[in-house]
Formats: structure tokens, sequence, C-alpha cells
């Protein structure tokens, strides 16, 4: 059964259009879950893929890459006397001896056991909401993370069975090639990152249930917001550090 079951003419009809990548965000994440609590929209949904963008930033938080100032959550907190993210109850490690088996994080970065935690929690969610564009959307991620692992593992002989994320969510049917071509024969990371966002943006469109008005379109919005701020974050990183290697 679908999960599209809702309209939301008043909640897709208020939000402002979304630019191409690189255009800046006409609003921030936290403003658009206060559009959809408000609206009674598709809140659990639309959180994950917020979530997914806190990760991120926590991520480089830990590699320290970014200043907690730097730093702008929608769904996690920071501890303010730890400098770091409080992690909900189902993103941390679990005890019992089924969790271990599913995870086996006992070789794994601890960012990799979140991100694993992370994608089996939001799989959860879609089947608890039947949302199908957030199963999808699950299949397609994690398909596109691990096709991307499996190649660079390969370049660089090792065992991509070590370094895949919960590859039973992946999308089987799903052909990444021309995705990880273009990322291979990218002139620099920056441009390698591009290729994928650039990818992540047409597969939304391609699901984007447009003039729907259904909890999809509300879905997809998030997911292309989430984009456009990672983008600008990507940006304005290139435009300081040109400022700072400038004569």
């Amino acid at each position: 059964m679908m999960s599209q079951l809702h309209r939301h003419e008043y909640l897709l009809s208020a939000l402002p259009s979304l630019d191409p990548i690189g255009s800046i965000p006409p609003l921030s994440k936290s403003e658009l879950l206060e559009h959809v609590i408000g609206a009674k929209g598709p809140v659990r949904t639309v959180e994950m893929f917020l979530l997914s963008d806190d990760l991120m930033q926590y991520q480089a938080l830990l590699a320290e890459e970014v200043e907690q100032d730097q730093v702008d959550l929608a769904i996690l907190s920071l501890d303010k006397g730890q400098d770091e993210a409080v992690l909900p109850d189902f993103l941390l490690p679990q005890e019992t001896s089924e969790a271990a088996e599913q995870e086996k994080e006992t070789e794994r970065l601890s960012v990799d056991g979140i991100w694993a935690r992370y994608f089996r929690h939001t799989a959860f969610v879609a089947r608890r909401t039947r949302s199908s564009f957030l199963k999808v959307w699950v299949g397609f991620e994690v398909g596109l993370r691990n096709a991307l692992v499996t190649a660079r593992s390969r370049k660089l002989e090792l065992d991509p069975a070590t370094y895949v994320v919960t590859p039973e969510l992946a999308d089987k049917n799903a052909d990444y090639s021309h995705i990880v071509s273009a990322w291979s024969s990218a002139s620099n990371p920056l441009a390698a990152q591009e290729v994928l966002d650039k990818a992540r943006w047409d597969w939304l469109e391609e699901h984007g249930g447009w003039y729907s008005f259904r909890d999809c379109e509300a879905e997809v919005y998030a997911a292309k917001l989430v984009l456009l701020h990672r983008w600008r974050r990507i940006l304005s990183e290139k435009q300081q550090r040109n400022k700072t290697s400038s004569p």
C-alpha cells in the first residue's frame, strides 16, 4: 500500500521553489521542518532526510574538518560541554547479540556504524509510515554508496565486503556504472562530488511526484533542500580556501 495517502496542497504551495545545485537555499532545514509540522505533513519521513545532512556534518565534526560554530543541525543537538552531537538511541550501538550479528562493527570506523544504523532505521521508518519513496531512496542511496566503496576498494586491492554498509538494503536492480565511471574520471575531489550530487539531483527529479501534493512530493523537496545546503557549505569552504591561499 502506498504512503501517499494525504494531500498537502497548502504545505507544498507555501514552500518556495528550489533552484538547481549551487543556488542559495531559500529556507533553512529547521524552517522546512517547522512548515511540515505546522501543516501536519509527513514529519517522520522528512526528519530522516534532514538527519542525513546532520550526520554528514557530525562526521565532519568528528574528523575535525569543521568547528562547532560552523555546524547547522535540524534534528541532532550538540552537547555544549563536550563539543559533540547527541545521538538518538537508534543511532547508538545495541548490546543485543542480534544487533551485533547484523552490524558486525568490530573492525569498522564508528562513523560507518552510525550510517549503518541510520539506513536501517530509515528503512524501518519507511515501512512504518508506508513511504514508498523513502524506501526506494534508501535503496538508491545505499546502492550508490556501496558501488563507490567497491570501486575504490578494488582500485586499492582491498576486499569491498569489509567496507560496504547495509548491502541488504541496496537496490539490486540499479545500474550505477555510468555514475561511478564519471566519478572516477573527475579531475579533482570537488568535481567528483559534483558528479555524485548531480546524479542524486537527477534521480530526485525523476521521482518527484510533481503536483501530486502527496507525501512523496514533500519528501523529495526535503531531499533536494539537503543537497542545496550541502553545496552551499562546499562552495563556502572553497571560497574560504581561495581567500586564505591568495597572496
